[in-house]
């Protein structure tokens, strides 16, 4: 298949899996709140998300193995491949059970010293604990697979998994309802059952699909020199998604000691919708990286580029569609979504779903940094300043700051952060800013801007019932037209008009 056209088709077929995964997982995360309720909910998005603060390593293994793989396989070279793959999945296998031991050795001191949890519900608590370390492992030990699929650009049979997974998680949280014993403990036990059924499915179709996947390590097959690459890669990466998940899931250790489980609950509900509108992001990473990766291991750094300002370009252009009207019509929405609204879950949702969107205007930079393997200054650049956030926030709050004070800090970092990346790639790429600013900022910005003055003018002067399904719409019409006019630029209309006919048979 044409590497261009591939690409439309992997990214069509995650756009219509990100739609249903998204819409099963909102439903879904409606029926748990009033299953669990408040106080049993925001328990679960605490505990998970101490959890969730190593789950960084789990992205970063994928990235490091997706990585090398997609920069050998210009070679065909089965048996390299086979020892990349066997062992990143050995290094796998190490961390998981390296993590899991430090994460239930360190129990009392969470419960005891950090989290507060009302004693009534601390055994039932502690025991969720364990089974979130246990779904921690099998969701790194998934990970080898997962990557192995990305770097062959199989994007087809994650997306079904995936969907799959929403469905399951559906049924689980209509089931939850009729459960006579304790939610809490059932729901998260279901979870992990679906995080193992999700493993063997990657496991065992990997193993059909692709010469170079094993599940057993062989002692001959274990490389020191490649493990050295592999991790090395892998810590710095690791790193960086260290200070993303300690940033974003410390905040709710930080929020839960100063205002308690109640604003957890609205913190994790934003994190929620936060998770459904990553998918639209990972859409593009995974149908664009395979190639820009081949590309730069294939040594033509322009093209690289060239695919890292459309990465760019094109995940703020379809994103904006999404999360200006998102936010300018967020309390109707949750009020329609969830039939109990946790407090200040409104302000969170607008303030996280801004920050991301302005993270994405130099995302695909990210990508071609990772593609050059420099990383070591670009994670230290890029991602402390998220780490130093939550000092910032403790000092904050210490001092009686507010929670939305603490929005707007994180919003403000953000920014910085995406920022950065411009002169930093600049200096080691040779990215031309003009051109960055051309292509990228600039039909962005005005596509972005176009979009948010309709949801306001729609907000103002439309006081139906239902005035959200108009913004929507309007929304999605002048983003439309400003995107095929303004962000696309004339050979990119040309291609998309020639797959347009290709696909209907003109």
């Amino acid at each position: 298949m044409d590497p261009a056209k591939r690409i439309i088709v992997n990214t069509g077929v995650q756009y219509v899996k990100a739609i249903i995964t998204t819409c099963l997982s909102l439903y879904s995360t409606r029926l748990i709140l009033d299953a669990l309720n408040v106080n049993d909910f925001g328990i679960y998005s605490v505990i998970a998300g101490v959890i969730a603060m190593l789950g960084f390593i789990t992205n970063a293994l994928i990235i490091t193995t997706q990585r090398y793989l997609s920069l050998n396989k210009a070679n065909e070279d089965t048996l390299l491949m086979r020892k990349l793959f066997s062992n990143s999945l050995l290094i796998h296998l190490v961390f998981g059970l390296l993590i899991s031991i430090i994460l239930l050795s360190i129990e009392g001191l969470l419960f005891e010293h950090i989290l507060n949890i009302e004693a009534t519900r601390l055994p039932t608590a502690k025991t969720v604990y364990v089974i979130a370390v246990f779904m921690l492992f099998i969701t790194i030990l998934s990970s080898p697979f997962k990557a192995l699929f990305i770097a062959h650009e199989n994007i087809i049979f994650i997306s079904l998994v995936e969907i799959v997974d929403s469905i399951i998680k559906v049924l689980l949280a209509i089931g939850l309802a009729y459960v006579t014993r304790d939610k809490l403990l059932v729901y998260a036990s279901m979870l992990a059952l679906i995080l193992v059924l999700n493993l063997l499915a990657f496991g065992v179709y990997g193993l059909i699909r692709f010469k170079e996947c094993s599940i057993i390590i062989r002692r001959k097959a274990i490389d020191w020199s490649c493990i050295r690459n592999l991790t090395g890669f892998a810590g710095w990466t690791t790193y960086g998604m260290a200070c993303v998940a300690a940033r974003n899931q410390g905040t709710a250790v930080v929020l839960n000691h100063f205002f308690g489980t109640v604003v957890n609950a609205a913190y994790g509900v934003a994190f929620q919708i936060n998770g459904a509108i990553v998918f639209l992001v990972g859409s593009i990473q995974n149908a664009m990286n395979p190639q820009l990766m081949q590309a730069e291991g294939a040594g033509d750094r322009n093209r690289m580029l060239q695919m890292a300002i459309k990465q760019s370009k094109f995940s703020v252009a379809i994103l904006s569609l999404v999360i200006i009207p998102l936010i300018a019509e967020m309390p109707t929405i949750l009020g329609l979504w969830l039939k109990v609204v946790p407090e200040g879950t409104s302000m969170f949702c607008r303030f996280i779903l801004f920050a991301f969107l302005f993270d994405q205007i130099t995302l695909g930079l990210s990508s071609a940094n990772q593609a050059m393997g420099r990383i070591r200054l670009f994670t230290l650049l890029t991602y402390t300043p998220k780490l130093l956030y939550l000092v910032v926030i403790w000092l904050y709050l210490t001092k009686g700051g507010n929670a939305e004070g603490v929005m707007i800090l994180y919003v403000i970092v953000e920014c910085i952060v995406a920022l950065i990346r411009i002169p930093y790639m600049k200096y080691k790429a040779g990215l031309r800013m003009k051109e960055y600013a051309y292509e990228v900022m600039l039909p962005t910005a005005i596509q972005a801007v176009a979009i948010a003055g309709i949801c306001w003018l729609c907000t103002i002067y439309i006081t139906l019932s239902y005035r959200f399904i108009i913004t929507i719409a309007c929304a999605l019409t002048i983003g439309v037209i400003t995107g095929w006019w303004v962000v696309l630029n004339s050979p990119e209309r040309g291609y998309t008009v020639q797959m347009i006919k290709k696909t209907i048979g003109i």
